[in-house]
């Protein structure tokens, strides 16, 4: 199966593999879309409020923040390619030869190697989610009030994308051995759940309040 992403095929396309009975793309691509499209909503807003006569104080902020959304959206849609390899890699790993005490140690090894990238794979994709959120936050405070829905929806989605990608990280390091480096991760991932479910319950007052 190709690895699509919506910026080498249709998102019908990727819809339709996803759909399939392929174990790839999964709910790790499924994430980063998520956080992908919170990044382009981002995007959206600030293209809709740069240039706007009423918004002048706030252009130059919303153009950084345009600058960062999109390379946040880049990242995260290349990061439904790099789940695909890491689920990969795991699966690969499983299937070793295991014959002999030398295959079941180097099996071994290869499974937790891969099981680490398979933890961080989906923690960068939480840390790129929680920098959509606090970009979404801005457009929220500062955009286009005609658009301001769409920060709300961004926001949504990027928190979406986070806790949909934390599942994967809680699965891939309950597999580690080695315990500190999960210990870690897991660290700082309920540290980015906690801020970020904060902050988005915050967005989505300010952004009800404005379409009330």
């Amino acid at each position: 199966m190709s690895e699509t992403s919506p910026e080498n095929g249709t998102i019908q396309t990727f819809l339709t593999e996803l759909a399939s009975a392929a174990p790839t793309p999964g709910g790790g691509g499924a994430a980063a879309i998520s956080g992908a499209m919170g990044a382009a909503l981002v995007s959206m807003v600030c293209n809709l409020t740069i240039g706007k006569k009423k918004y002048a104080e706030v252009e130059a902020e919303l153009k950084d923040v345009l600058a960062r959304s999109e390379g946040l959206r880049v990242v995260l849609t290349g990061m439904i390619a790099e789940d695909v390899a890491a689920f990969d890699a795991v699966m690969a790993a499983y299937g070793a030869p295991k014959a002999t005490d030398e295959e079941k140690a180097a099996r071994a090894e290869k499974i937790q190697a891969a099981l680490k990238t398979a933890t961080d794979v989906p923690l960068a994709c939480c840390r790129a989610c929680r920098a959509v959120i606090d970009l979404a936050a801005i457009t929220a405070d500062k955009g286009n009030l005609n658009v301001i829905s769409d920060a709300g929806v961004a926001v949504l989605s990027a928190q979406a994308g986070l806790r949909s990608a934390a599942l994967n990280v809680y699965i891939n390091a309950k597999g580690l051995e080695d315990r500190a480096f999960a210990d870690e991760r897991l660290e700082e991932l309920e540290g980015l759940l906690a801020e970020a479910g904060t902050l988005t319950e915050q967005v989505y007052a300010v952004v009800k309040a404005k379409v009330n």
